[in-house]
């Protein structure tokens, strides 16, 4: 029996009687038919041309994330970025690309775990969402890479602005806050490290190096044109202000060490202190999976009542026990005011930075340290020693009520998730160089994060009413 369909080849059996669908026995013989030709089959012709009419706006769907990320752009104040533009009215040059567009590139490409600046570049030419924020505006790799080192004092001014903004609205309480930091890896080997020796030594190659670059004029037609001869004097020169940095970051790192040793009492060896040739400022230090390679340590705080990230910092330190001053320091210079409460973990309970928060009027909300073994030993954790501070005794004191102890469980569920997110969107390891250039990785992170939560608390803000 043939159905009555525009698909002629479909071919549907007699119905069975019923019954036999589950019988056992012998198969009853179907009579073969002549086949009546080869198979009709709907092949793709992608050579065949054909006009379509749509433009993106009626493509992308109007719900996407990535037109409320535009709005948010539009909505930041750009005033810092249009200054730094030379294309004016009455001056030659080309138009220079919107910093709105770029700023919206990164955020969005950053909430999507995109980043790199050449898979940001295709995706602007293959995807739809990307194609839509470009509108027809060129952009490339290079521009894209740019703006993100460029732009860092204004993204972290773009961080303030926005928690300010969401604090003016009610939606957040700067009331308790939760700190925590993690590891990432540095765009820089484990065999990048050098001794003193060794960097003078390829400093000097790289002195040469430009030396000889620059006393080369005249080539060949064969050799180098005078492009690639201006990118081959442009990365020896850059390779030896890196060397020089990474001189002076090992002085750095040795005073450092030698202000460890007249403190604590730890030792070192001035010769084995090496730094690192590809990026000066990275440090070795222990990554999540137990192992030691280059990285940079990003600090994050964040509101426990609404999860809204305040505060932003990347240190080359592999321990976290001096970053709480600092973020303390960084949360009341952005927003005037300090949290009551600050939840971190065992690391940054460094005494020196209790007495510090407590100067502030800061209840700090930490473990203590070796706190089960002592009780384990019948021994108090909570009773006050000697030599401790005020805002010590306190500390002590405060942990050893059931409410701190409640209060304490939140530092996980905030810190460690925006962590997490943060990682989900491929903060794993970083493709910059230099301190600041992280930092600005950070901060987009940082500012992805809050505007996925700013929607969250508008949309439960309207439910209310």
């Amino acid at each position: 029996m043939r159905m009555n369909t525009t698909d002629e080849s479909m071919i549907v059996p007699e119905a069975a009687p019923a019954g036999m669908l589950f019988d056992l026995g012998e198969p009853t013989p179907v009579e073969e038919k002549p086949s009546a030709g080869p198979a009709r089959l709907r092949r793709p012709e992608r050579a065949q041309g054909e006009m379509r009419i749509a433009s993106l706006d009626e493509l992308l769907p109007s719900d996407h994330l990535v037109r409320v990320v535009w709005d948010f752009a539009c909505g930041c104040d750009i005033t810092p970025l249009l200054q730094q533009i030379k294309a004016v009215p009455g001056q030659p040059g080309r138009d220079a690309t919107d910093p709105r567009l770029l700023l919206t590139l990164w955020l969005f490409a950053t909430i999507d775990g995109v980043g790199s600046a050449r898979t940001l570049d295709g995706l602007c030419r293959e995807h739809l969402a990307y194609q839509w924020l470009c509108g027809g505006v060129s952009v490339n790799y290079h521009t894209l890479a740019d703006f993100r080192s460029r732009q860092t004092a204004f993204l972290d001014q773009l961080l303030t602005d926005s928690v300010a903004t969401l604090l003016h609205e009610g939606l957040v309480e700067l009331k308790r806050v939760a700190q925590d930091g993690m590891r990432v890896r540095a765009s820089a080997g484990a065999s990048s490290f050098r001794r003193e020796k060794s960097l003078k030594a390829c400093l000097e190659e790289a002195d040469a190096q430009v030396q000889a670059l620059k006393n080369q004029i005249d080539e060949d037609a064969q050799a180098a044109t005078r492009r690639q001869q201006a990118a081959r004097e442009r990365a020896a020169r850059e390779r030896q202000e890196r060397l020089r940095q990474a001189l002076a970051e090992r002085e750095k790192l040795l005073a450092t060490r030698e202000q460890q040793k007249k403190e604590k009492g730890v030792k070192f060896e001035a010769e084995a202190l090496r730094a690192s040739t590809t990026d000066p400022e990275a440090r070795k230090m222990k990554m999540p999976d137990g192992g030691t390679r280059p990285g940079y340590n990003v600090q994050f705080a964040t509101t426990t009542d609404s999860g809204i990230v305040v505060g932003v910092e990347v240190t080359n330190v592999g321990n976290d026990s001096g970053e709480m001053p600092p973020m303390l320091e960084q949360i009341e210079q952005r927003y005037q005011k300090l949290p009551e409460q600050m939840l971190v973990d065992g690391g940054y309970t460094a005494l020196d930075a209790i007495e510090d928060a407590h100067a502030k009027q800061v209840e700090v909300l930490g473990p203590i340290k070796n706190e089960a073994n002592k009780k384990a030993k019948g021994e108090n954790p909570y009773q006050p020693r000697k030599k401790d501070g005020p805002g010590v005794v306190d500390w002590r004191e405060r942990m050893g009520t059931p409410e701190a102890q409640t209060l304490y469980k939140l530092r996980a569920q905030t810190a460690e998730w925006v962590n997490a997110g943060a990682r989900n969107r491929g903060m794993y390891q970083v493709n910059v160089r230099g301190r600041q250039k992280v930092l600005a990785i950070a901060l987009l992170q940082g500012l992805a994060h809050n505007l996925q939560r700013a929607i969250k608390l508008r949309q439960a803000s309207e439910a209310k009413k």
